[in-house]
């Protein structure tokens, strides 16, 4: 790989011409010299067009319905040339000299088939909520929870064509089902560094679409490893009781909730129930679990196996 590579983002897009802008804007004032700049829009009808025509030359851009999406991305990367790619949601921005870090580990680390660094997740005026929960990489993570952040992250155009691209019939999880198919056969670098900002605001997919976003969860997790993990059921089951987005409005656990997620669990662990059993039965002590119990109106005899049956008083 050359010293300076060209690299490739891509801005996926319809209908955000109010987050369009800044998006547009944080990867035209990046300080590395060789930046392939596509935006693939969907045929917007909220003024988009009029925005990316200001730009002139500046960007490239396509205006036709897609199939979703990660469609729309993986045809921008089969009209970029860029050695390293990566793509930008239109409500997420690049931070000052983001490309330029990623770029040097990629150039400086061979080995290494994608780089992502630390990000925060903002609100809709951009003001910073608080740091996203990224961590360093392990790849046997992945089977519990997504810790890269994509707008974060960057990766080298032969290892993202090696694992098929992106799942185009996916529509929120697509990323997640990516980093799992590279995270098999390449590493990834974790960069102590911010990079980027995540918008999280009521009409993007991750808080306005939570149904779907957990049933491409389940759906990718069962491709990939059998198994749906105790925290994911928990979130799902606890979202089907209360419809909390469980972060404008986090996830409120509740004995209930606890109880409901094991059957919802056995039911979609059937072939590793007793795995997911246990795993459920982990997370409360036998005490715990009584004293919660309890708290309901029942289980008074539990209590008593629990704890012992006390001495009858000496005379």
């Amino acid at each position: 790989m050359p010293e300076e590579p060209l690299v490739s983002i891509v801005t996926p897009s319809y209908n955000m011409a109010a987050f369009l802008p800044e998006t547009i804007e944080s990867v035209l004032t990046q300080d590395y010299p060789r930046i392939e700049y596509l935006v693939m829009d969907g045929g917007s009808t909220d003024g988009t067009l009029e925005i990316l025509k200001r730009y002139g030359d500046r960007l490239r851009y396509v205006s036709a319905a897609d199939r979703g999406t990660a469609d729309a991305i993986n045809r921008g990367c089969k009209n970029s040339q860029g050695l390293i790619f990566a793509w930008l949601s239109a409500d997420d921005t690049y931070l000052p000299g983001a490309v330029s870090a990623a770029v040097r580990q990629l150039v400086a680390a061979p080995e290494i088939a994608a780089v992502y660094g630390e990000a925060y997740w903002v609100d809709d005026r951009g003001e910073i909520l608080r740091r996203y929960p990224t961590l360093p990489f392990d790849p046997k993570r992945l089977g519990r929870e997504c810790f890269i952040c994509q707008p974060a992250c960057f990766v080298r155009r032969s290892a993202f064509e090696r694992a098929g691209m992106l799942d185009s019939t996916l529509q929120s999880a697509f990323d997640y089902d990516l980093w799992i198919r590279m995270a098999a056969n390449c590493r990834f670098l974790h960069l102590n560094r911010y990079l980027a900002t995540s918008r999280m605001h009521r009409a993007n997919k991750t808080l306005g679409s939570r149904s779907q976003v957990f049933a491409e969860s389940f759906r990718i997790l069962k491709r990939h490893y059998g198994y749906l993990p105790f925290q994911l059921i928990h979130a799902a089951c606890s979202y089907r009781v209360d419809g909390r987005d469980q972060f404008h409005r986090p996830l409120e656990p509740s004995f209930v909730k606890y109880l409901l997620s094991l059957p919802f669990g056995c039911w979609h662990n059937r072939g590793q129930m007793g795995r997911f059993v246990r795993e459920w039965w982990s997370v409360m002590t036998w005490r715990g679990f009584v004293r919660r119990l309890n708290d309901t109106g029942l289980g008074r005899a539990l209590d008593r196996r629990a704890v012992g049956r006390r001495a009858p008083p000496r005379c």
